[in-house]
């Protein structure tokens, strides 16, 4: 797996999102259980973003000491590119994870918590599944062509589901946890088990971390080989996923109290991924320039955004928590 990233870069990277996760986690237990306005969101979504533009920043210039400029604007395009590609599709994921929340009544307070959890283990697993990827790439090229032909009929199979409310009584994987676990009818604060009548059972907030979880490596199988159509550096593809990663909570509660305004995205997040897919399919006879495929991604996010607050139903008063 070859890469243009230096080994003290992948050292600082490791480094760099082991302390971040101390520090949200630090600032997590000191806050306790509570609620997530828009504006803490807010601040704290800023905050993620600059960090991955820092860290781009930091891996031009490293770019730039051992191959120039023209390389090193190249490169951080394409992290560029995944990164926003990864924040898009991060999008559809918040939006499930809201009906999660809503169908097991999970009061805001405690959501925080059940996203941390799962950003943990959304980072251990892209990790493998982008390193595995990596690797598939360099040893069998044909490999792009199974991506792009698999994202090509996501995105048509996105177009048409987008707007159906899905039905998570049917979920198969909320019925195999039910059939493994004797579950409580209630929460029982942030526990995920408690005692009932003498015995350890679960609470239904860990069907939540579970599902949480499932629908991460359902979303990872999209967005992952996303990624690979800008660029097969093993460094670019996992660094611009998991800095995209680390801001899912914030982005989550942000999202959360508009989310019904943005009632169109899922349709261009359809058009992106066959965009990508049809990208990787004629990568050996059209090459499209890093450039180009951002302008045409943020071109088409940035259509069905505003065209979905032009048609956006009207709701009174709709926040995540009070406070702001």
């Amino acid at each position: 797996m070859d890469t243009i990233a230096p080994a003290w870069l992948w050292a600082f990277f490791v480094v760099a999102v082991i302390a971040a996760l101390f520090i949200d986690f630090v600032v997590l237990k000191k806050q306790g259980a509570h609620s997530v306005g828009v504006r803490e969101a807010l601040n704290w979504s800023l905050a993620w973003v600059a960090l991955s533009l820092a860290f781009n920043g930091l891996f031009w210039w490293a770019v730039v000491q051992d191959h120039g400029v023209a390389v090193a604007n190249t490169r951080s395009m394409e992290f560029l590119t995944g990164y926003l590609i990864e924040k898009s599709l991060a999008v559809d994921n918040i939006f499930v994870f809201l009906m999660i929340f809503s169908y097991f009544a999970v009061p805001p307070a405690y959501q925080k918590r059940v996203l941390m959890i799962g950003i943990i283990g959304a980072i251990v697993l892209r990790t493998v599944m982008i390193l595995l990827g990596s690797w598939l790439v360099s040893e069998f090229h044909w490999v792009l062509y199974l991506f792009g032909a698999f994202l090509l009929l996501t995105g048509i199979k996105m177009w048409w589901a987008a707007g159906q409310q899905p039905d998570m009584e049917s979920n198969p994987a909320l019925k195999l946890l039910r059939r493994l676990l004797p579950v409580s009818r209630h929460l029982d604060g942030e526990r995920f088990f408690t005692v009932h009548n003498g015995a350890r059972i679960a609470t239904p907030l860990l069907l939540v971390v579970a599902l949480v979880g499932v629908t991460d490596v359902i979303f990872a199988v999209d967005s992952i080989p996303a990624i690979f159509a800008i660029t097969t550096d093993p460094f670019i593809v996992l660094t611009s996923n998991i800095f995209a990663i680390l801001g899912l909570r914030a982005m989550y509660f942000l999202l959360a109290a508009v989310a019904v305004k943005f009632h169109l995205l899922s349709y261009g997040l359809a058009v992106v991924l066959v965009f990508i897919g049809s990208k990787m399919l004629l990568a050996d006879v059209i090459k499209i320039p890093v450039l180009v495929s951002l302008g045409v991604v943020v071109g088409i996010l940035a259509v069905t955004m505003v065209w979905s607050l032009r048609t956006a139903p009207r709701i009174e008063g709709t926040r995540v928590a009070a406070g702001d």
